[in-house]
């Protein structure tokens, strides 16, 4: 039973992991795209996550490759919010199974995440970051890592979850 819980552990966070990388590459495309689209420099927003998270590590090495560190910060935090979003996933299937599905899960927890990032912890730890992108740009950006992350839910959820052996006794 112990092991059981283990491998549903694990395969949990194989799943967040994978989640939140499909979601957050979905995010970099997506602003790379419009930063092309619009003739603005999309490693700006790279920048950004460097200069935010710099000022609560202050003594981490930011400043010498902000965009290469903004991408990593980026898709560490992804990877976090997939793990957790996750678990809740699995959480709400073992109690409500039929009340939502993958899609209508994530993005809504992704709307939700949005907002709460941009209208309640941005403007407290980094209020300039908050006016790189415009708020509709910044919530599709949200949407299609909603998007992608729903996608790899659904595939792994047949892939890792086990089929189910029936024993006949006779």
């Amino acid at each position: 039973m112990v092991q059981l819980q283990r491998s549903r552990v694990s395969q949990t966070v194989t799943q967040g992991v994978l989640v939140g990388i499909a979601g957050g590459l979905a995010e970099i495309a997506w602003i790379g795209s419009y930063g092309s689209l619009a003739g603005t420099d999309a490693a700006e927003v790279a920048r950004a996550v460097s200069a935010t998270v710099g000022r609560i590590l202050p003594n981490a090495p930011f400043a010498a490759a902000p965009v290469f560190y903004g991408i990593a910060i980026h898709m560490i935090a992804a990877m976090g919010i997939g793990v957790a979003l996750a678990f809740l996933w699995r959480w709400t299937r073992a109690y409500r199974p039929s009340h939502f599905n993958e899609y209508g899960f994530m993005l809504s927890a992704l709307a939700i995440i949005w907002a709460v990032n941009f209208f309640v912890v941005l403007p407290l730890i980094s209020p300039a970051f908050v006016d790189l992108m415009p708020y509709p740009v910044s919530l599709a950006s949200k949407l299609l890592f909603g998007v992608a992350a729903a996608s790899v839910l659904r595939y792994t959820s047949i892939q890792l979850t086990p089929t189910p052996v029936r024993v006949h006794a006779r």
